[in-house]
């Protein structure tokens, strides 16, 4: 049977799930089957725990490239036996090297654990949570650090709070050394404090001081919004606020876990800081927890998530309805997200019966896998193949993650690359899979008479697999 518009269940596996299954019945009570998912998620599967420890690699290395400059400083000069600053040792070069090989190994792996989650997972809904935002509170893979910490910071600081509050999963972020690397927090100190007056006497001509990255990333990307009425000086003094903030193990002398937040109290700028018309007194770690508890609750907060999450399930330009109707959910229920996730699922606007967003390339790859009932990413190279469709995976290039409109996904030349790379998925399995059969499946009750008649003139069953996967059905939810 075929039709022009989008059925429930459809909606409910494809809008709001990763895609269906071919052997999951289409669920009678989408509502219901999507609530239920709260109860399945399993935040910590066996993939994301099977990940090697980074915070011991990167300590690792840090003890070798310190071990190694020593040796090379102490060595005198081969012209007149006096020791000078020397240039890197091949010895460095090659600890560099192998750490970067290490790093992306790591990083490759992370990407394999992030899609084996989304093959395998029982809550599906969730899980599309969680990827959602951890592109909101976005890191960038662009340096070895970050991108050794990456699937880490999805893992530690996403997962637990993904049906949790608001309020603690921004904690857990801009906690999370990924980010405290990402956004050079770990080089930011109080023009005031202990470490920088050190400095001042040791040379005076270095001054070291505040760095604002993290500060305003908060405020206009992952809180308040741009727009919502800061100035300049309130992200000033949420940065001094923010001063100390740091990781554990930072150099061979300390004793810290890499892996772990550090508070370093003499980077810490003194005094209490105005912060959009209020005074935050608190003592050091405590200042900038307090600033963030704020943040979290407040109500240029509420719209802009709410905004966020209604552009992602009801269209690139969202009905104000919706957005109201969220903000409003996330406000009185003190960012619940569970109570959120209640509001959109009880809102008409999110089951509107004509598809209203254009697939990523992450979400286009992970439901034709999960079309094509693969349960295991097996060999198949993720991070490969995301970057060959143009969205490489945790690395858009910007603190504001990647867009979550049309315009950014459906060009020619884009839409190209996923008929390419559809070609060769189906390729091993065209004759195993009756396109026929498998579209409604899919796309039950909502298969369109247009993509059923293309799927049935294909001339080979691998081909009419292909055609499905990048049919206009298809590619939009």
């Amino acid at each position: 049977m075929t039709t022009t518009g989008l059925s429930p269940a459809a909606i409910a596996l494809n809008r709001f799930g990763l895609g269906a299954t071919p052997l999951a019945a289409a669920p009678g009570d989408p509502r219901r089957w999507l609530i239920g998912q709260f109860d399945r998620f399993d935040a910590r599967p066996a993939s994301f725990a099977a990940l090697p420890d980074a915070g011991a690699m990167v300590k690792a290395y840090r003890d070798q490239r310190q071990a190694l400059r020593q040796v090379s400083s102490a060595a005198p000069s081969p012209i007149d036996g006096v020791a000078t600053k020397p240039a890197k040792s091949a010895e460095q070069m090659v600890a560099r090297q192998d750490f970067a090989q290490d790093v992306q190994a790591l990083y490759r792996q992370a990407v394999q654990a992030r899609t084996q989650s989304a093959l395998e997972t029982q809550a599906p809904f969730v899980e599309r949570m969680v990827h959602f935002w951890s592109n909101h509170f976005c890191v960038s893979a662009d340096n070895p650090q970050t991108s050794a910490f990456v699937g880490a910071f999805e893992r530690d600081a996403i997962r637990p709070h993904v049906l949790g509050r608001f309020e603690d999963m921004l904690l857990a972020v801009e906690q999370h050394l990924a980010m405290l690397i990402y956004l050079n927090q770990i080089q930011s100190i109080g023009p005031d404090s202990l470490a920088a007056q050190r400095a001042l006497t040791r040379n005076p001509a270095k001054q070291r001081g505040l760095n604002e990255n993290l500060a305003r990333e908060i405020m206009e990307l992952h809180t308040l919004g741009v727009r919502s009425g800061y100035s300049q000086s309130d992200v000033t003094e949420f940065a001094r606020a923010l001063t100390g903030w740091s990781v554990g193990a930072q150099g061979p002398r300390d004793d810290g876990n890499a892996d772990d937040f550090a508070f370093r109290p003499n980077l810490h700028e003194p005094g209490s800081r105005a912060i959009l018309g209020k005074t935050y007194a608190q003592p050091g770690v405590e200042q900038a927890r307090a600033v963030l508890v704020d943040f979290a609750r407040a109500p240029a907060t509420a719209t802009h998530v709410a905004s966020k999450l209604a552009r992602h399930f009801a269209g690139d330009t969202p009905p104000l309805t919706l957005v109201s109707r969220l903000a409003a959910s996330f406000t009185n229920n003190r960012g619940d997200l569970p109570a959120l996730y209640h509001t959109l699922i009880d809102s008409p606007e999110a089951w509107a019966p004509t598809p209203v967003k254009f697939k990523t390339p992450w979400e286009w790859t992970v439901s034709a896998l999960r079309g094509l009932g693969r349960e295991q990413v097996g060999q198949l190279q993720m991070a490969g193949v995301q970057s060959q469709l143009g969205q490489p995976v945790w690395k858009p290039g910007s603190p504001a993650g990647w867009d979550d409109v049309a315009a950014s996904w459906a060009a020619p030349d884009a839409l190209l690359r996923r008929v390419e790379f559809a070609q060769r998925l189906v390729a091993p399995i065209g004759d195993t899979l009756d396109a026929r059969t498998l579209g409604p499946k899919l796309m039950p009750a909502s298969l369109s008479a247009g993509t059923a008649d293309q799927i049935g003139r294909a001339e080979s069953p691998g081909g009419a697999l292909a055609l499905l996967l990048v049919s206009p059905d298809f590619l939009r939810r």
